[in-house]
């Protein structure tokens, strides 16, 4: 044991550098995403996440939107603790028999207009989950979806990016 602490302590870190971040790229897609939400919907973007059975990976991704480095309340978008107070409900992991009630229920209280985003594999198709006993589907079968965003799990910029395209193509049909 202490052979291998030694070890350790001289030897370098055996895992690769962070990639650098872009954070006028960054900036840019956050501040296209607000002017989209204000051209919309004439205020911020309120944005509430609803987890339907997944196993947090897709949670951790969406979290990193409100961390320090991405910090996407300084261009307008935020995340409510109420249905009622949204817009867009990001919803992940597939749909569980336990949440299918309870995200029926989390859809209609929404008020109009929303836009449901399933996010993740999972929530698309019931990803590894798919065809248990315990899984309805993905969260299409179980409320209308606008936007599939892809990954397991999709990453912070995946997701701006998504609710990006949401936008334009709303404010392009309407």
């Amino acid at each position: 044991m202490r052979k291998t602490l030694f070890e350790s302590l001289t030897h370098g870190s055996l895992t690769e550098p962070a990639p650098a971040p872009d954070e006028s790229a960054l900036a840019e897609l956050a501040t296209k995403v607000d002017r989209a939400a204000q051209a919309r919907l004439g205020r911020s973007l309120a944005i509430r996440e609803v987890d339907a059975g997944s196993c947090n990976g897709c949670e951790l991704e969406i979290h990193a939107l409100s961390n320090a480095f991405y910090d996407i309340e300084r261009f307008g978008l935020r995340f409510v603790a109420s249905p009622r107070h949204a817009d867009v409900l990001l919803v992940t992991g597939p749909v569980t028999k336990n949440m299918r009630q309870a995200l029926e229920r989390t859809y209609n209280a929404t008020p109009d207009p929303k836009w449901v985003v399933a996010v993740g594999g999972c929530a698309i198709d019931g990803g590894i989950f798919r065809g248990s006993y315990a899984c309805v589907g993905g969260v299409s079968e179980t409320v209308p979806v606008d936007l599939h965003i892809t990954g397991c799990p999709p990453s912070p910029t995946d997701l701006l990016k998504g609710l990006l395209a949401l936008l334009e193509h709303v404010s392009a049909k309407g």
